[in-house]
């Protein structure tokens, strides 16, 4: 734990400077806004993220005690990220990261990152790096997992709450996003969750559902109910991805 105890003598002096974190409701960015104890925290909203997510924000930051704001942030406003393009979530993090900064101040600016996040496809953080935001668990080499123990040594009960990312990544580069096929996303994710799917992925291609899980013997079972409420949002083939739930399946050429 001498990585924990290293980023928290950090976290203490920059605390001095004033932080503005950017928080998502994570695991990752829920742990940095525990570790720091003037922080105040920030949520972007927008189609991206479901109303779930930001009413979890809400909440975790009236129990930790910390200064709230959500940002209204609107994507599909901007042509280029419409059209989906691959490094769409580099111009998307340019945008959002800019109005924290503009609203920030003279604060320093902190973000989630891990150090497992620099191994894979993140072109958001090449704006990262340019605004100058710091990712203090990349910094210090602490890894996903590393930081689900910590937080359950913390006692924070959401170490084991799956990753969530942007709706955008259930869509293939190139095709154009709408408030419809997005909603549709989230709408499809919340009826597997319903079934008792909390880790999942819905990925569209265009009237194809490709679910992405990992345990497929309750899929099975459940099986028609699932296919008759996926039909009744607007798909007409549903599938079950044989490789399973993987992070950034999209971004497989």
């Amino acid at each position: 734990m001498d990585k924990f105890l290293n980023l928290k003598n950090y976290l203490s002096e920059l605390n001095e400077q004033g932080i503005c974190l950017a928080f998502s409701g994570g695991v990752d960015s829920a742990l940095l806004l525990y570790l720091c104890k003037e922080a105040e925290a920030v949520t972007f909203r927008s189609i991206f993220q479901t109303e779930e997510e930001i009413e979890f924000c809400r909440e975790f930051c009236a129990k930790l005690g910390r200064t709230h704001k959500i940002i209204d942030f609107y994507p599909l406003e901007n042509p280029y990220l419409l059209n989906n393009p691959e490094d769409r979530c580099y111009h998307c993090k340019k945008s959002m990261f800019q109005a924290l900064k503009d609203y920030a101040g003279n604060r320093v600016l902190l973000d989630g990152t891990n150090f497992d996040d620099l191994k894979v496809y993140r072109p958001g953080l090449k704006a990262l790096k340019e605004l100058g935001i710091i990712s203090p668990f990349a910094e210090f080499e602490i890894t996903k997992q590393e930081i689900r123990e910590y937080a359950k040594l913390c006692g924070l009960k959401i170490y084991d709450k799956p990753s969530a990312p942007c709706l955008a990544t259930r869509f293939p580069y190139g095709e154009k996003l709408t408030d419809g096929l997005i909603k549709m996303a989230e709408e499809g994710e919340r009826i597997l969750k319903n079934y008792g799917f909390q880790n999942c992925r819905l990925r569209l291609h265009g009237d194809i559902a490709r679910i992405e899980i990992d345990d497929f013997a309750n899929f099975l079972e459940s099986k028609n109910s699932i296919v008759n409420d996926l039909k009744e949002i607007g798909f007409k083939y549903i599938t079950l991805d044989l490789e399973g739930l993987r992070s950034g399946s999209m971004d497989i050429n």
